[in-house]
């Protein structure tokens, strides 16, 4: 069909206030569609243009070539171009457009892309008086702007990548990001550029590339793609444009655009019909693998990026390529010059390999299998998919074991450096792979292996650790290396059973068979336990002992096991150290270190005896106090070689507790607090406490020993005689003294005694008859108080039963005048 022409001139020298004129429109262009069309072909000179220019100047001149998407649908491809001006004194310049518009959905004649018409002989720069031919009808073959485009990449090398990557951006008909400004010296090498993406892009991409050649005004521009030259550049990045410089100094740096560098190193090996046997491969349009494929098959060069991209393509659709393209692909990845390779790189040809192996002949996955190992010995990349056993079963496989094997052997042989869990697992595995015998060292190299096990599982934040799939392999692997690695962990279990416990939720290793690992066993066990049975330690206890499938007298350890996984952080209580010390022998006890346990609950349990008031104990918290003593009693007798300084003087402190309150202990009690409080250093409160009581209980019984007594006032222990205070005034003692006369009078003489028995009692014992005894006597019946002067007197002199009369004398003539100034008052 005949498409519509449009031509367009600058206005004439006078013709003040017009831009231009159209001087010929083609059929089906309406008035609306020239309004869009008038501003895309107007010219503007660059700037320096003399005003009378030669006819090689004029030649010179850019001419704006372009295509438009017009806002119905349809399309313009035009190109406007300086011309001389004839009129006046024929040596002024002007412009001619000429533009041919494409309905929507009309395709260009010969289904040729915009940029091939670029040097059509058909455009034309003057007015046509008829009809000429349409300039998008071009002649068959390449037109002149295909022709040296190999030259032009190889010349714009520098820039090639990022180029391609913006123009690949600007095909997408999903992008809206920003224009791209190509500054070249000359027009022809913007539409050069505008030739090398319509090479290398999809149709579909290429179609949807706007562009310009050459405009003055970037930041206007209604293309994807503009064209401008080197005094334009600033005008362009100041309008946000992403402007690439090729006609200055070669960029730094590179883009991160796999695709783009692929097609960069494609045009500069000058193979242009890579791309159209890239697109024939499987892929998204832009996915770097089918190109990286097809140039590392055609012999071309790529980076670690490139052949990461090919391999991992060729592992995804491993029947893709042919058996011959397979093996190019696998050279070229494999290649032993290469001395770049990444981390990545390396995991995609692992997964390459798994793809291929068993689908192609062993000598053509031989290459990747020795690099694979070589990588995994000498690089140290502990992540690698790692090759079947068999694919070293050939000569290859023997020359990568006499090439690999000693550098294994030494480096699991240093015990000295530091070695990662995943060093270790890949070395061991790659010296199966290679049939390497390192039975002499898997002692050494195991008993290194099973704490750093544990310390980098507790260092490393992700679930499950990152080195556990590999090492879960290995034990898979290798018979001997589980044995004596779970033998190890087993061994260091009872140390740290609870990092072990923590490992083994984090790791699942493989120990259900017929190695005993009574440790092991234990350290799986509790966390199931302690889910069942919650805060019942006794019976979490008992079950993860079960686990263990050994009993303490047989493996004292399982009791330093069990104890560190039940009563990691905390001492046990009373009861539970009873368990713990009934279950086992004390041998036992002392092989496996647990005793020591046994007497932190003594020490430091919470049944105190007194309140922090210094009430007397309860019930309950006495019989708590009664078990901790004799807890310490039989601690006491049960290590007596081992238990020693403070913690010896704190048992002997707590058994001396159980006597003063249920026994008849040796004299000198205040002298034997105060001298195992003072070895118990730092004493447990609570046990000072208990002690006190205990002690002040005893001194406030009616049945004491007065030299007891005696020796307490006179020992001037300030902490013990306020601890009496206390206890003298709780209501215990009060009922006692309202209720036995006899009681009574003991106090009495008691508190009276000993007046000058340093500088803590006398005020402590006249407070106490004043707030406490006074109150108590002055309740009782006459009878009583007859009761209490005489048994002053019988138990002391007449001159304390004096002393009583006088003291009680004093209260009473108290409350009498008391009671007449009352009287007064009311009268």
């Amino acid at each position: 069909m005949s498409l519509a022409q449009v031509h367009y001139t600058s206005a004439a020298p006078g013709d003040e206030g017009t831009a231009g004129r159209f001087t010929a429109v083609g059929p089906g262009v309406s008035g609306a569609l020239l309004a869009e069309i008038e501003p895309l072909v107007r010219y503007e000179l660059p700037g320096g243009v003399p005003e009378w220019p030669s006819d090689g100047e004029l030649r010179s001149l850019p001419q704006a070539f372009g295509y438009f998407a017009l806002s119905d649908g349809s399309r313009l491809v035009a190109r406007s171009a300086p011309v001389r001006d004839t009129g006046g004194t024929g040596a002024g310049v002007r412009f001619h457009a000429h533009a041919v518009h494409l309905p929507p959905g009309v395709p260009l004649p010969g289904d040729r892309l915009p940029v091939e018409a670029w040097r059509s002989p058909h455009w034309v720069a003057v007015t046509p008086g008829g009809a000429i031919p349409d300039p998008l009808t071009l002649p068959p073959g390449p037109t002149a702007v295909s022709e040296g485009l190999d030259d032009f990449a190889v010349s714009r090398g520098p820039w090639l990548a990022a180029v391609l990557a913006d123009l690949r951006r600007a095909s997408d008909a999903e992008a809206a990001g920003r224009p791209v400004a190509l500054v070249e010296r000359q027009c022809a090498d913007v539409a050069r550029w505008l030739g090398l993406a319509s090479v290398t892009l999809p149709r579909e991409s290429a179609e949807r590339l706007t562009f310009t050649t050459y405009t003055r005004r970037p930041g206007s521009a209604a293309s994807r793609v503009v064209g401008v030259g080197p005094e334009d550049a600033e005008a362009a990045r100041a309008a946000g444009l992403r402007v690439h410089e090729c006609a200055g100094p070669a960029p730094a740096g590179s883009t991160e655009d796999v695709w783009a560098t692929t097609a960069a190193r494609v045009w500069r090996s000058r193979s242009p019909e890579l791309f159209r046997e890239a697109r024939e491969l499987p892929g998204e349009p832009f996915a770097a693998g089918p190109l990286a494929v097809t140039a590392l098959c055609a012999g071309i060069a790529l980076g670690p990026d490139g052949r990461a991209a090919a391999a991992g393509w060729a592992a995804d659709r491993p029947y893709a390529l042919d058996a011959q393209r397979t093996g190019q692909l696998v050279e070229a990845v494999a290649d032993p010059g290469i001395d770049d390779r990444t981390a990545p790189e390396f995991d995609a040809a692992g997964r390459l390999f798994g793809a291929l192996e068993g689908r192609c002949p062993a000598s053509v996955t031989a290459p990747l299998a020795a690099m694979l190992v070589t990588e995994a010995v000498r690089g140290g990349n502990g992540s690698l998919e790692l090759p079947r056993r068999d694919a070293f079963a050939g000569p290859e496989g023997a020359e990568v074991a006499g090439r690999l094997g000693p550098e294994i052997l030494t480096e699991l042989a240093d015990t000295v450096g530091s070695r990662s869990v995943a060093r270790t697992v890949q070395l061991l595995r790659v010296a199966r792979l290679l049939g390497v015998d390192a039975a002499e060292s898997l002692a050494g190299v195991v008993d290194r292996l099973a704490p750093a096990l544990l310390a980098e599982a507790s260092a490393a934040h992700e679930e499950p650790p990152g080195f556990a799939p590999a090492l879960l392999e290995l034990l898979d692997e290798q018979f001997e290396v589980r044995t004596a690695l779970l033998g190890a962990l087993d061994r260091i279990a009872p140390e740290d059973p609870r990092a072990v416990a923590r490992f083994l939720e984090r790791v699942a290793l493989p120990f259900t068979g017929t190695q005993a690992l009574p440790h092991l066993r234990m350290c799986a066990e509790v966390p199931e336990a302690m889910a069942t049975l919650g805060g019942d330690r006794a019976a979490v206890w008992h079950r993860v002992l079960r686990a263990a499938g050994l009993s303490p007298f047989a493996e004292p350890l399982v009791l330093r096991t069990g104890v560190g996984l039940v009563w990691e952080d905390r001492a046990p209580t009373v009861e539970e150290a009873r368990l713990l010390l009934d279950a086992a022998t004390s041998d036992a006890h002392r092989v496996a270190g647990t005793w020591t346990r046994l007497v932190d609950a003594a020490l430091s349990t919470s049944d105190a005896g007194t309140s922090a008031a210094g009430t007397s104990a309860t019930g309950a918290s006495a019989v708590g106090t009664d078990e901790a003593a004799r807890l310490a009693h039989d601690l006491l007798r049960g290590f007596p070689g081992e238990i020693g300084g403070r913690e010896r003087a704190g048992l002997l402190l707590l058994d001396l507790v159980r006597e003063l309150r249920t026994g008849a202990p040796e004299p000198g009690w205040a002298e034997r607090v105060r001298t195992l409080c003072a070895q118990a250093e730092p004493v447990e409160p609570a046990l000072r406490e208990r002690a006190h009581a205990a002690l002040v209980e005893r001194l406030l019984a009616p049945d004491r020993p007065g030299a007891e007594l005696y020796d307490f006032v006179h020992g001037a222990d300030a902490e013990l005689i306020a601890a009496y205070d206390r206890a003298a005034r709780t209501e215990t003692v009060r009922a006692r003294l309202r209720t036995q006369p006899a009681y009574a009078a003991d106090c009495f003489t008691v508190w009276t005694a000993h007046p000058h028995a340093g500088r803590a009692w006398p005020p402590v014992a006249a407070a106490l008859l004043d707030d406490v005894l006074r109150p108590a006597v002055r309740g009782m019946s006459a009878e009583d108080v007859a009761e209490v002067e005489a048994t002053v007197g019988r138990t002391g002199s007449s001159g304390r039963a004096d002393a009583f009369r006088d003291w009680n004398r004093s209260s009473a003539l108290g409350r009498l005048g008391r009671r007449i100034a009352g009287r007064v008052r009311r009268g």
